[in-house]
């Protein structure tokens, strides 16, 4: 198969803005003034263009404005619905990266804060860092399939000293009947709308943050969604009516329960650990498991998953959907570095919620064009190349605000 050379960089950055167009006309009516909806479609445009940073004044050049005074507009008083674009681009999703075997991933992410007048912001610990950071927290639902990785919904982390200041949250314009909700609350309600909108979700992953949490657990169980959570290593279960930690049962596993398999591909390839499984307490259509991965380099480092799936699932089944949990990982950074999720400068509700629905918008566009790129090369029997699409389908500013 011949490298790829040429896409007609031309031809091809018209036809991506004629699909960008098409997408936007599908939020339309989410907007109160046809002004509004021209100015977003405007801010995807500029969210999608070469610009290094996706500030308000950088953003303003993009769209060819003196200031940024249009998008402050924009994200804080202009009247539009961001649920009603989140529910488009869950929408978008489904038609053009959606399949039965999809998964529905939960993860949190940290926004770097200087201050304390941004919505939600305190010192709390946040994955990005690494550490305790003065942050925002989103939490997101991600949504993988063989076509592709999106975030498809978003929810801001509200801690508990923001609810209980009522001063700071009227400055902050929180609306007045929010409540402190755990992120594990926060995940199952992304994932009940989810599932009410029609994803195609056949299974549900996340970290401990979600896998400890037992009232999300019993929540999917009775809903009969299949999942593969990550818990902590002190985590108690049943096996045979005897209780114990997960990690307590993995100290009684022999060599002969243990199988290689590969978690799927990473950076440097496929990520391959050793697995076992134990089953637990069940009921009648289901089983539950414990899964348990360790570390060939290291054997010592032991991760533990609790599963719910139907008793036809197989041991590489399960390994394969734990896997598929790093694909948010992957979009954090992906949609932090190419649209800015991370790059805005409101401090409201409104507005954090605005900004980053369009940016999930605009990454979705991103990840759609990539798979689209990808199955045109497959077809010509070329040989794909990722970094001519990574991930942003035109190079110049100029071309994506050209109209």
């Amino acid at each position: 198969m011949n490298q790829v050379s040429d896409y007609g960089e031309e031809e091809e950055t018209s036809r991506w803005l004629s699909d960008l167009e098409k997408m936007a006309e599908q939020i339309r009516n989410h907007f109160v003034r046809r002004e509004g909806f021209q100015r977003a479609v405007k801010y995807l445009k500029g969210l999608l263009s070469e610009v290094e940073r996706k500030n308000g004044w950088q953003m303003a050049e993009v769209a060819g404005d003196n200031g940024p005074d249009g998008i402050q507009y924009l994200l804080s008083r202009a009247e539009w619905d961001s649920d009603g674009v989140r529910d488009d681009l869950q929408n978008y999703v489904i038609e053009h990266l959606g399949e039965e075997e999809g998964i529905a991933v939960l993860d949190e992410t940290g926004f770097l804060k200087k201050g304390e007048k941004s919505v939600g912001v305190q010192r709390q610990y946040s994955g990005t860092a690494g550490r305790v950071e003065n942050c925002q927290v989103g939490v997101f639902l991600g949504y993988t399939s063989s076509k592709g990785h999106v975030l498809i919904d978003r929810e801001l982390y509200l801690p508990e000293s923001w609810v209980k200041d009522r001063a700071r949250r009227k400055e902050a314009h929180v609306p007045k009947d929010t409540r402190f909700h755990t992120k594990p609350e926060l995940g199952r309600r992304m994932l009940k709308h989810a599932f009410a909108q029609g994803v195609p979700i056949q299974w549900v992953t996340g970290d401990a943050v979600y896998g400890d949490n037992g009232k999300l657990r019993q929540w999917l169980e009775e809903n009969e969604h299949p999942y593969v959570l990550a818990v902590s290593s002190n985590m108690h279960v049943f096996v045979d009516w005897r209780e114990a930690t997960v990690a307590e049962f993995q100290r009684e596993l022999t060599e002969q329960d243990w199988h290689r398999l590969s978690a799927g591909d990473g950076s440097k390839g496929p990520r391959i650990y050793d697995w076992a499984e134990v089953s637990l307490n069940s009921p009648d259509d289901f089983e539950r498991t414990l899964l348990i991965r360790r570390s060939i380099a290291k054997p010592e480092e032991v991760a533990y998953y609790r599963v719910f799936a139907t008793k036809s699932t197989s041991l590489e089944e399960m390994v394969r959907v734990a896997g598929s949990r790093w694909s948010i990982e992957e979009c954090f950074e992906v949609a932090k570095g190419e649209v800015g999720l991370d790059q805005y400068e409101v401090r409201s509700w409104q507005g954090w919620y605005r900004h980053i629905t369009l940016a999930l918008l605009a990454f979705a566009f991103l990840t759609v064009v990539q798979s689209q790129q990808t199955g045109l090369a497959e077809k010509k029997g070329i040989l794909f190349h990722p970094k001519l699409t990574q991930m942003r389908p035109w190079k110049t500013r100029r071309k994506i605000s050209s109209r």
